[in-house]
């Protein structure tokens, strides 16, 4: 098991640049396209986490008082001196780390499937959880807390922040953007840095098409009011894998 969470660490110029869209800079919003884009016909099978970046808080768990990074307010920081996860396993609450939050920069692995036509299964092994992204708006918004929450899901068509000299993205450039509400309090690190139960949770979804290689890219925002001063940006890849060899469910660990 342990050999299966040290991932492959990959330094590919290109893949840790990926930028949250920004559409004010270009006028009218375009309406979501109603066709998914080539590359989702890729997403279900297995994918394994790359651990580009942030590797000493991804893969380890890092020393109580590490915040470096994430802009915590003053009560965030409180609660993160006070973290014991002695005391999160005994009160049944060593998921923590593994909310929605938090759960895709995990060392693991992805299992993507279609659960209906209008739902998209992210199972995971690492915490063993599951994701349900919503495409129908018809998700039950007013469903009790979870730790993966909410998720309503739409194809975007890609904004044009990030091109060379303002062009355009063609019009099949799309991305699929997840949003996420209804969590309950998890912790954005694993050493304890909370996230409250009014947090929400954006995340962009691309594919980068390789000679060898699919790889999914992922970028976070997390906009939490109570326990963030400004909205936390994440950014992670995935790489496809041939079969699902490798998965390998585990339960959650509030310590590792």
């Amino acid at each position: 098991m342990v050999a299966h969470r040290i991932l492959t660490l990959v330094a590919a110029t290109g893949l840790l640049a990926v930028q949250a869209p920004v559409y004010a800079q270009f006028g009218r919003v375009p309406p979501p396209p109603k066709e998914p884009p080539a590359w989702a016909a890729d997403l279900p099978g297995y994918w394994e986490s790359l651990i580009t970046q942030n590797w000493r808080f991804r893969m380890v768990t890092p020393p109580k008082g590490d915040y470096v990074g994430i802009p915590i307010t003053a009560a965030a920081q409180q609660i993160a001196d006070t973290w014991d996860p002695a005391r999160d396993t005994a009160q049944d609450q060593q998921c923590r780390s593994y909310g929605a939050g938090m759960i895709m920069m995990n060392p693991e692995h992805l299992h993507v499937s279609w659960q209906d036509t209008k739902t998209l299964k992210v199972e995971i092994d690492n915490g063993t959880q599951t994701r349900l992204w919503h495409f129908d708006k018809t998700a039950p918004g007013d469903s009790a807390p979870s730790w993966q929450g909410i998720s309503s899901a739409s194809w975007v068509l890609r904004a044009a922040s990030g091109y060379p000299f303002g062009a355009r993205p063609k019009p099949n450039a799309r991305y699929l953007e997840v949003k996420t509400t209804h969590m309950l309090p998890g912790y954005l690190r694993k050493n304890g840095v909370p996230y409250s139960a009014n947090a929400e949770l954006t995340e962009d979804y691309d594919m980068l098409r390789m000679p060898d290689d699919q790889i999914l890219t992922l970028t976070t925002s997390v906009n939490d009011p109570t326990y963030l001063d400004y909205p936390l940006l994440l950014s992670t890849q995935f790489k496809k894998q041939a079969d699902g060899s490798h998965w390998d469910p585990t339960p959650c660990s509030a310590s590792w």
